[in-house]
């Protein structure tokens, strides 16, 4: 089940972090760094960030969830985050079309991600997303920069 969630509830949270950190450790196991913000993230990071979560419940647990930013001309994809125990179920994917169905709306829509992580590459690219650069930042280490242009 596809829910918003509420990033300042302080239980929410935490267990926004209890997913967020497994889910970035993977990622930065599969490009070589061990540098990503996300895995310092704290509760009050999550609060301060001025994004929107939306997550995926399963049997009630917390398994993914989905954050973004948005202005009059862009939505800015911030996170996807899916908890290991959940991958490989299509979540990730249900998380993704629900920004690009319901919030988008005829926006730019953009993602990043490690240029080295090919399943998310792989993820975004078959639901529409190009690639437009590459930008390094730190020895042997990019990010990939994707974009659905404005319809």
């Amino acid at each position: 089940m596809i829910t918003v969630l509420d990033v300042q509830q302080e239980e929410t949270a935490r267990t926004m972090l209890s997913v967020q950190i497994p889910s970035y450790q993977v990622e930065a196991d599969l490009i070589g760094f061990q540098g990503i913000p996300q895995l310092r993230d704290t509760v009050e990071k999550l609060q301060e960030s001025g994004e929107n979560f939306v997550g995926f419940l399963e049997a009630g647990e917390l398994a993914a969830f989905i954050s973004y930013t948005e202005d009059s001309g862009e939505v800015d994809i911030c996170r996807l985050v899916v908890h290991p125990r959940h991958f490989r179920k299509g979540i990730a994917r249900k998380l993704v079309r629900h920004v690009l169905l319901n919030i988008v709306q005829g926006r730019k829509a953009v993602v990043s991600t490690g240029t080295l992580n090919k399943p998310a590459l792989s993820l975004y690219k078959s639901l529409g997303f190009v690639e437009v650069r590459e930008i390094g930042f730190a020895p042997g280490v990019s990010i990939t920069m994707l974009e659905i242009p404005a319809s």
